[in-house]
């Protein structure tokens, strides 16, 4: 059951990979890129392929995090959204996009490195927090971040003129619209460097699955755990962030999807994960731009009303009343 569901995930994700380059508005085949195409051959290498690509890797990120988080809060409405470290790169972007004079600072967009700079801001708090409380009162940091970080972009973008605030609200609305690679380029470090030191912490998140007493009894440093989930968690979603804007739930439903498939060992969690987010926001990103077309939906708007009624479904069940 689990080999098979790993399987299939990854079967799906090759054959989104493969297919999906050549789906949109302006229809595009195989044969036109193997005639020579010009005007083919820029859509599906400057356009679709990269956009695809970045979509595999934020939505394979955003759900590993999410697979992460739900263990170590022991709490299935946890996802990476909130310890607010997305909110704290947004806050960042939308300082950026206010009081930036220039387009670039040294060849690199100052938004960017902004967003960035705010999600490291909001990961320090929450891993000062980490180090000295308990994993409950970590969750409520994370809320008091978000609720700060929100509070505060609502103010800058009360001080913006009407350019700037569409361009902050178009931006927050997250979406995966990139000519290029460099983006991707940006991203895929952080991503694969992140999910690889989450699968070597797995032995302790099985343990911590079992509960922080039985755990803790076993030999798992819950404070040193903490700490690095947080950290690393962070550091990937801030990347993310930086580049694609907040794009909620991913990390919430997939790793519950998962888990349905493969049982709670993070050794098949998290890979699973990893191959059904990716494939999960890369057929989001494809209905998003078919719902509107030839306008571009973003994706993040399409993922946060799949996820509301997921989120409800969850508070629904049995465990929650």
């Amino acid at each position: 059951m689990k080999r098979a569901f790993l399987v299939c995930a990854a079967a799906l994700w090759v054959a989104i990979l493969l297919a999906a380059p050549f789906i949109g508005a302006h229809e595009v085949g195989l044969a036109d890129l193997v005639a020579g195409d010009d005007l083919a051959a820029r859509i599906v290498w400057q356009l679709r392929l990269p956009r695809l690509l970045l979509a595999l890797l934020a939505g394979g990120a955003l759900a590993v995090c999410g697979a992460a988080f739900q263990t170590l809060f022991g709490n299935p409405l946890a996802e990476p959204y909130t310890l607010g470290v997305a909110g704290g790169a947004a806050l960042g972007a939308v300082l950026a996009q206010q009081f930036a004079r220039a387009a670039g600072l040294g060849g690199v967009a100052i938004v960017p490195l902004a967003s960035f700079a705010g999600a490291l801001a909001a990961s320090a708090v929450i891993v000062f927090v980490a180090r000295r409380r308990s994993t409950a009162t970590l969750l409520l940091a994370g809320v008091a971040v978000a609720l700060t970080s929100s509070a505060m972009i609502l103010f800058v973008q009360y001080l913006a003129d009407f350019s700037r605030t569409f361009r902050m609200v178009r931006w927050m609305m997250g979406g995966l619209a990139v000519v290029g690679y460099d983006e991707v380029l940006w991203a895929a470090p952080w991503v694969a460097l992140g999910a690889a030191a989450l699968f070597v912490l797995r032995r302790d998140l099985d343990q911590l699955a079992t509960g922080e007493e039985l755990a803790a009894s076993r030999g798992v440093d819950l404070a040193r755990l903490r700490l690095w989930v947080v950290a690393i968690v962070s550091l990937m979603v801030g990347a993310l962030v930086a580049v694609t804007g907040p794009i909620g739930f991913v990390g919430l439903i997939v790793p519950h999807w998962v888990r349905r498939g493969v049982g709670y060992a993070h050794a098949w969690v998290l890979p699973g994960a990893f191959l059904t987010g990716g494939a999960f926001l890369a057929l989001c990103d494809l209905l998003a731009r078919r719902v509107l077309a030839p306008a571009d939906l973003p994706v993040g708007v399409l993922t946060a009303i799949v996820g509301g009624p997921f989120f409800l479904w969850l508070l629904l069940r049995d465990e929650f009343r």
